[in-house]
């Protein structure tokens, strides 16, 4: 008997408009200034038994997961909260300049960890643990740059 394992991924592109700004404040290149992205996010799930409708993961049943990316990133500063201006940034939100959101870390890599964070929980609440695994979330500035984060299972 052959067996073997299903793969499926959901993509939200660069065209979604999750642009957000933030700064690498620890850089000493032009990244300690604030820039922003329109973010692309590639979640992966696999899953070797499919469900009753032969599916890894319902992608309609992803919409909370859209939502949620849309609270986080689309027009908002995100700022890490041990950026030294971190009170400065934030008067901007005061202002009515931004919509600041503070995260533990900034930039792709964080990104990729903070997300895959959420999409577990959501993955718990549909059910879809431990049928299925979230394989790795991937989060890309634009064509050139991105990162990504893989959980790893300890046994």
């Amino acid at each position: 008997m052959i067996r073997g394992k299903h793969y499926s991924e959901k993509t939200y592109g660069h065209e979604e408009g999750l642009s957000c700004c933030f700064r690498q404040w620890r850089a000493e290149s032009h990244c300690h200034l604030l820039h922003g992205y329109a973010l692309s996010v590639k979640i992966e799930f696999s899953a070797d038994e499919l469900d009753d409708r032969n599916w890894v993961v319902d992608f309609g049943s992803m919409k909370p997961i859209k939502e949620w990316l849309k609270r986080m990133f689309d027009h908002t500063l995100l700022v890490a909260s041990d950026d030294p201006q971190l009170d400065d940034i934030c008067a901007l939100g005061g202002l009515g300049l931004a919509q600041v959101i503070m995260v533990d870390k900034v930039g792709c890599e964080a990104f990729a960890e903070f997300i895959t964070q959420r999409v577990l929980v959501w993955m718990k609440d549909e059910g879809l643990s431990p049928r299925v695994t979230l394989d790795k979330v991937t989060v890309k500035e634009h064509g050139a740059n991105g990162a990504s984060y893989r959980q790893m299972s300890i046994n």
